[in-house]
């Protein structure tokens, strides 16, 4: 028998081996091209279906702006394609809020296989919580933050000077600011996660509230105009949410020792 005989029943084990790790691989590939594909067509979809109403989602976004301004005066379009770029960057931010829960799902169900069952029950959840966060964070910044804003820039307005103001700085003004505040409302998320991954015993949290209040009062001067209100509008809500994601992590790690009580003592 020659050598390559010998070495054939090998060399197959050794392809059989390497095909078996590349299937798995292969499919999770797959699976995760289905998800995106499934995201990006909600988008589009929730894109298409807002073009044709775009300019009255502007004229509600602008709403809060076009209230402060002194009678008969009106925003302005700069650039000769302001108007279309400015509401289709617009449709487009809003598709993907709309489409959010479904982005999120598609994100969860490629992953959820991969989790522990603990692990499910602690992100699903967390994932509620934290899409439910992010609106309540742009609805504040929208209801409350944004008329504070346009009426203190209007109160320190220089006499002689009118305010005009571009349609398209005031869109990335106002999605920064839904963004910063969305962000920032995710803070008890936070919070729980770093409580739950066993990062910080919620001892340690506690502890750590005098530095959460100094740095959630930098954080509403960075992403705020310079007006006590819209600082305290942020700094404010942050601290809260802090004690509110306190709460909850005190919650997980009881629950957490009483099912260990419970696993070690079964009678």
């Amino acid at each position: 028998m020659s050598a390559a005989d010998h070495e054939h029943p090998d060399s197959d084990r050794s392809f059989e081996h390497r095909e078996d790790e590349e299937t798995p691989f292969l499919s999770h590939l797959v699976e995760l091209r289905a998800r995106l594909l499934r995201a990006v067509a909600a988008v589009v979809l929730v894109f298409l279906c807002l073009m044709p109403v775009a300019k009255h989602l502007y004229a509600l976004l602008a709403a809060p702006m076009l209230a402060q301004l002194p009678e008969g005066t009106r925003m302005l379009a700069i650039d000769v394609t302001s108007p279309f770029f400015v509401q289709m960057k617009l449709a487009f931010v809003v598709a993907i809020m709309i489409a959010m829960p479904f982005l999120l799902y598609q994100a969860w169900a490629f992953v959820a296989p991969g989790l522990y069952r603990n692990e499910q029950r602690l992100a699903k959840p967390l994932l509620v919580s934290a899409t439910l966060l992010f609106y309540t964070g742009c609805a504040f910044a929208y209801f409350l933050v944004l008329p504070t804003v346009i009426g203190f820039i209007g109160m320190i307005m220089p006499e002689g000077v009118d305010q005009a103001t571009d349609i398209s700085k005031y869109l990335d003004f106002v999605l920064a600011l839904f963004l910063g505040f969305g962000i920032c409302f995710e803070v008890p998320i936070a919070v729980v996660i770093l409580a739950a991954a066993g990062i910080v015993t919620p001892a340690q949290l506690a502890s750590a509230r005098r530095y959460v209040i100094v740095g959630a009062f930098v954080i509403a001067a960075i992403l705020t105009p310079p007006d006590v209100a819209s600082q305290l509008l942020l700094a404010i809500p942050m601290t809260l949410l802090y004690e509110a994601g306190l709460i909850a992590a005190r919650l997980l790690v009881r629950q957490r020792l009483t099912a260990s009580d419970n696993e070690a003592d079964p009678a």
